[in-house]
C-alpha cells in the first residue's frame, strides 16, 4: 500500500482499532481488511513511508497521536474537506485570500499556512482565524525542501496557492540575492514537492489536483503613457531585480506545465491595495503618515501609473482560477483603475478629510502641504496596465471595486485597527524607513 492509497484516511493520525472498531480517528476504514480482529493497529505515514503497528502496548490502548499540521475536523457534512496548502499567508494578500476563503466556504475546507514570517508576515493578520479547527499555520522557508516535503507527507493536499515571495522593489534593489533566492528557488522547491506528492507512476497526476502561482504584472515591464495593455501573450521584460524573480519563478512553473504536464496555472495581477498591507507600500504608507502629519514621500515626478485591485476583489479571482481556470493557462487580473501615483495620494489626502470627523486632531494634520518629491528610484517602470480579457472570458471574473469605494474602505479599516499599525510600524520598519525616504 502507498500513500496515494491512504489518502482518504490518513492526515498524519496514527489511529488505532480494537475489536473491529475505531478507537480514535475520523475516518472510516472498517471493511478494508488491514486491522487485527483482537488486537491494536496503527497506521502512519512518515516521510511518504507507511508504517503499520500490531499488538498492545503495556496492556493499555494505544491513544491517538495527532501532528501540528492535522485538522480537527478532516471531514464535513459526510465528505472530505478539501485541503488548502497556502504560502505566504501571514502576508498581505495571503491573508486577505484565508479570510475569503473562511468567509465563502466555512467549514468546508482546511487550510495550512505555511510562512516564515520575514518583514511582511504578520500573524496578527490571521487572528480572526486562528482558533479555526480547520487552519494550521507552520512557520516554516519554502526553500527549506525537508520542511514542505514533510507537509506534503503529512497531508493530502488538493490544491496549492502559492503566494510566498520577496515582493518590494526598492529592497529588491538593496539586496537581488534575497529575492532570487526566496522567489526563484523558492517556488522551485514547492513545484518539487507538489510533484512528488501528486505524480503517479505513469506519469500522470492524482485527479483534481492543482498549483497556482501567484505573480504580478511587474514581469511585462514598462508600457507606454498613452496606451496599450498588458495580455497574456505580452513578452516578459523585467526591469528590477523583484520583477527578474518573478519573471524566473513565472518561467519555472511554465517549464513544469511544459515538460510534465503539470497541473497548475498562473496569475499575474496589478497593484493590490486593502486591509492588512505592509506600509513601505504606497497607499497605507501616505496613510499612515498624512494621519501623523508627517511627509507624504512621492518619487520622481509623481506621474508613474498602476492599475489597482482591491486585495478580496483578487481572492475572489484566484479562487475562481482554481475551480474553473484551464490547466496550463495564465490569467491576468486587473482592476481597470488606473491612476499616477501623485493622483492616489490626492484622492487619499481627500478621502481623509472627508471621512475623519469633525474635532478629531488628525484632521488639521492631513494636508497637500504633506506632499514631499524625492529622487526617483532606479529602474522604476512608468506605466503598468492588465487588459482582463481572458479572465473575464473564461471565467467570469471581473473586478468589482473601483477605486474610490475601496479606499474608503481602505480607510475605515485602518481606522478601526489602528494597533495594528502600530505594531508593524515600530522596531526595523523605523530604521527602514528612514533610510528609504529621509
Amino acid at each position: 500500500m502507498d500513500r496515494h492509497e491512504l489518502a482518504d484516511i490518513n492526515y498524519k493520525y496514527k489511529f488505532m482499532l480494537k475489536s473491529c472498531q475505531v478507537v480514535a480517528h475520523p475516518f472510516s476504514v472498517l471493511g478494508r481488511g488491514r486491522y487485527k480482529k483482537c488486537g491494536y493497529v496503527s497506521w502512519d505515514i512518515d516521510g511518504g513511508k507507511i508504517r503499520r503497528y500490531d499488538g498492545k502496548k503495556n496492556g493499555r490502548m494505544l491513544r491517538l497521536e495527532k501532528s501540528r499540521y492535522a485538522a480537527e475536523k478532516p471531514w464535513y457534512g459526510g465528505r472530505r474537506m478539501r485541503t488548502y496548502l497556502v504560502t505566504g499567508g501571514a502576508g498581505f494578500i495571503g491573508s486577505n485570500y484565508i479570510h475569503y476563503m473562511f468567509k465563502k466556504y466555512g467549514d468546508e475546507i482546511r487550510i495550512i499556512n505555511v510562512d516564515a514570517l520575514t518583514y511582511a508576515g504578520n500573524l496578527e493578520n490571521l487572528k480572526g482565524v486562528e482558533e479555526r479547527e480547520n487552519y494550521i499555520f507552520v512557520k516554516a522557508d519554502i526553500c527549506d525542501k525537508e520542511a514542505i516535503a514533510k507537509i506534503f507527507a503529512e497531508n493530502d493536499i488538493d490544491r496549492v496557492v502559492h503566494f510566498a515571495a520577496e515582493s518590494h522593489v526598492d529592497r529588491s534593489i538593496r539586496s537581488p540575492e534575497v529575492f532570487v533566492r526566496t522567489n526563484v528557488l523558492g517556488t522551485a522547491v514547492m513545484l518539487n514537492c507538489a510533484k512528488d506528492a501528486w505524480e503517479l507512476p505513469d506519469g500522470t497526476f492524482r485527479e483534481g489536483k492543482k498549483f497556482l502561482h501567484v505573480s504580478t504584472d511587474e514581469v511585462y515591464g514598462s508600457l507606454e503613457e498613452d496606451g496599450g495593455y498588458f495580455y497574456e501573450t505580452t513578452p516578459y521584460a523585467p526591469h528590477s531585480p523583484y520583477s527578474a524573480s518573478k519573471a524566473s519563478s513565472d518561467m519555472l512553473v511554465k517549464a513544469y506545465m511544459d515538460t510534465y504536464k503539470f497541473p497548475a496555472n498562473i496569475t499575474n495581477c496589478s497593484n493590490n491595495y486593502g486591509p492588512y498591507q505592509f506600509p513601505e507600500k504606497l497607499i497605507p504608507l501616505i496613510i499612515n503618515n498624512a494621519l501623523q502629519g508627517k511627509k507624504l514621500p512621492v518619487y520622481g515626478d509623481g506621474k508613474n501609473v498602476r492599475d489597482w485591485l482591491y486585495v478580496e476583489d483578487h481572492a475572489k479571482a484566484i479562487d475562481m482560477v482554481q475551480e474553473k481556470g484551464r490547466l496550463f493557462e495564465t490569467y491576468n487580473v486587473g482592476g481597470h483603475n488606473e491612476k499616477q501615483n501623485i493622483e492616489i495620494v490626492n484622492i487619499i489626502i481627500e478621502t481623509l478629510q472627508e471621512m475623519l470627523p469633525e474635532g478629531d486632531p488628525r484632521k488639521s494634520l492631513v494636508s497637500k502641504d504633506l506632499i514631499t518629491y524625492v529622487e526617483d528610484r532606479k529602474g522604476h517602470d512608468r506605466r503598468y496596465a492588465i487588459a482582463p480579457d481572458k479572465i473575464k472570458e473564461e471565467i467570469g471574473w471581473e473586478p468589482e471595486t473601483m477605486f474610490k469605494e475601496g479606499i474608503k474602505l481602505t480607510i475605515q479599516w485602518f481606522f478601526e485597527h489602528e494597533d495594528w499599525m502600530k505594531n508593524v510600524t515600530s522596531g526595523d520598519y523605523m530604521k527602514y524607513y528612514e533610510e528609504m525616504y529621509q
